[in-house]
């Protein structure tokens, strides 16, 4: 089973284990933060692309950070390869329904975006490619949309939680604290998924926020959801801990940059491995907690 942890702000109080579910309900105090819901969307404006008839690859809002890909061919086993400026590659699946969203990571320069068909077994051909230079003015741009990985609209039951979880806030730390809680104290951990899950698995925040129950990725993808839409910018960060995979998020806090602090899923319990660990970086790819050496090699 994969052993997955998440990253959130230990700097808060209350962000520990056992702490209680936020909600607004009408005896609580409205915060003075505000938690009007910003729902940012993505479009394919087609005025930055290269296609063929296989797929399209549709550029046109590199500048806040995202780029957007349609396989319209018919071929049922499609990936998508994003090599960041750093020469950090990205492997996703593409499902051909419609246009998807995938972050552009790696900040201004020079991305080479290539679409394969399978071929047979593990084989793979080139059917589309570009190399465009994009130059990202909006540089929380790829935390702030929705994406492939962290999926949501405003349609989303999701999302309108997030509002009513933020009522009570004063800071963002507080709408981090309070969504932090609400998933620890009332969410279940799924150890039948978490055993059977195959690659290529794509959260569903709805689905989530329904069963109340999940797969740490599941958890992730659910909170970077509910924060991103109250302006602040998350990330969902993957990658290893010595030789165990794990998933986690970072959150960026104006005035303090972005803020890292360990809280761990031991596949029995949530809880703060370090909880006077803090620390600002301006480098997601690495960081080294007390706990252990984080090796950050993805970021969504």
């Amino acid at each position: 089973m994969l052993c997955f942890a998440l990253l959130l702000c230990v700097l808060i109080s209350g962000c520990g284990k056992g702490g209680g579910g936020a909600s607004a309900s009408s005896s609580e105090q409205k915060g003075t933060r505000g938690s009007t819901l910003s729902v940012l969307t993505c479009s394919a404006d087609g005025t930055a692309v290269e296609q063929n008839d296989a797929a399209i690859i549709d550029y046109s809002n590199g500048q806040e950070g995202y780029l957007q890909v349609n396989y319209i061919g018919s071929n049922p086993k499609v990936k998508l390869q994003i090599t960041t400026p750093q020469e950090n590659t990205y492997t996703f699946t593409l499902h051909g329904n419609g246009y998807e969203t995938f972050p552009l990571t790696g900040g201004s320069g020079v991305y080479r975006l290539s679409v394969f068909e399978n071929i047979s077994g593990d084989q793979y051909a080139t059917v589309l490619s570009a190399e465009p230079e994009i130059t990202i003015t909006n540089e929380f741009g790829p935390y702030l949309y929705p994406n492939q990985y962290v999926d949501y609209s405003d349609a989303d039951a999701a999302i309108k939680k997030s509002e009513e979880l933020a009522a009570t806030s004063d800071t963002d730390l507080d709408v981090v604290s309070n969504v932090y809680n609400y998933i620890i104290s009332n969410f279940t951990y799924d150890y039948d998924k978490a055993d059977a899950v195959a690659s290529g698995y794509l959260p569903d925040v709805d689905a989530t926020l329904e069963s109340q129950s999940g797969i740490c990725f599941d958890y992730a993808a659910l909170m970077a959801s509910m924060l991103r839409v109250q302006k602040i910018p998350t990330r969902l960060e993957i990658g290893y801990v010595g030789e165990i995979y794990h998933a986690w998020i970072s959150v960026y806090i104006e005035d303090m940059g972005w803020v890292n602090g360990i809280v761990e899923f031991d596949g029995n319990e949530w809880e703060m491995m370090d909880p006077t660990f803090a620390s600002t970086s301006d480098d997601p790819e690495a960081f080294s907690p007390e706990s252990g050496d984080y090796l950050c090699k993805y970021v969504y």
